[in-house]
């Protein structure tokens, strides 16, 4: 498998860099590579081949986005690289078992774009989140067993609404994240963190509705689960 990456490292890495526009064949093929079906990480083999993963990095910090791309290619642009820097993150400080083992790692400063260098909240609070698109929290993934399922595909602009849509109601109808009856909600605290979010129009009900698998009373009672910040792998 790791042979079959690095022929396709070459690959796009090849077309990256002549290109004008972040190419994520690099990443899907990371990936297939290094995450389950499940979603689970691969971190240790991450860590005996970074350099898989720093040159997807690296296409990318020069590839960024343009004010002549469309809205999806910069969503799938920034929800790709926002996960990919999780997972740097973790094999920067692997071993361990949980992100938050890493002193701040949300407001951590390591990655430059644009001549600029962010953190992960910065990728979060003040890029994706302004594009008013609040299914990325179920694209972004913070290397924990409750947050959203770790997909082994990049997003890319032409499939991203339905992958956002698959992303969203795997995350709502995944019992060991929400549990769900007509008129009782104990729900990921990812509803309530955004919450703002997902009231953008209407009450937050509303918005389970469109991807739940159970017809949710408007009269149904909220609670929240406990958060598991173990690290999926």
């Amino acid at each position: 498998m790791i042979r079959l990456y690095n022929v396709l490292l070459l690959f796009f890495l090849s077309v990256s860099v002549f290109g004008q526009k972040a190419d994520h064949g690099l990443w899907n093929a990371f990936l297939q590579t290094y995450v389950s079906k499940e979603g689970l990480v691969n971190y240790k083999s991450i860590q005996s081949n970074p350099e898989h993963l720093n040159t997807y990095l690296n296409t990318i910090t020069k590839t960024p986005p343009q004010s002549h791309w469309t809205k999806q290619e910069t969503l799938a642009y920034w929800v790709n690289a926002y996960n990919a820097f999780t997972i740097k993150l973790i094999i920067d400080n692997y071993p361990l078992n949980s992100i938050k083992d890493i002193k701040n790692p949300w407001d951590k400063k390591f990655i430059t774009i644009k001549n600029k260098t962010l953190s992960l909240n910065q990728i979060e609070h003040d890029i994706l989140r302004n594009m008013n698109e609040p299914r990325i929290h179920f694209a972004i993934v913070c290397a924990s067993m409750s947050c959203p399922k770790l997909y082994n595909e990049a997003y890319n602009a032409k499939n991203l609404e339905a992958q956002l849509n698959k992303a969203a109601k795997h995350f709502l109808n995944d019992t060991t994240k929400n549990k769900i009856t007509k008129n009782k909600l104990e729900l990921s605290k990812l509803f309530k963190w955004f919450s703002s979010d997902f009231k953008q129009n209407g009450k937050l009900v509303d918005f389970l509705k469109q991807y739940s698998d159970i017809d949710i009373s408007k009269k149904a009672k909220i609670t929240y689960k406990d958060y598991n910040w173990n690290l999926n792998e």
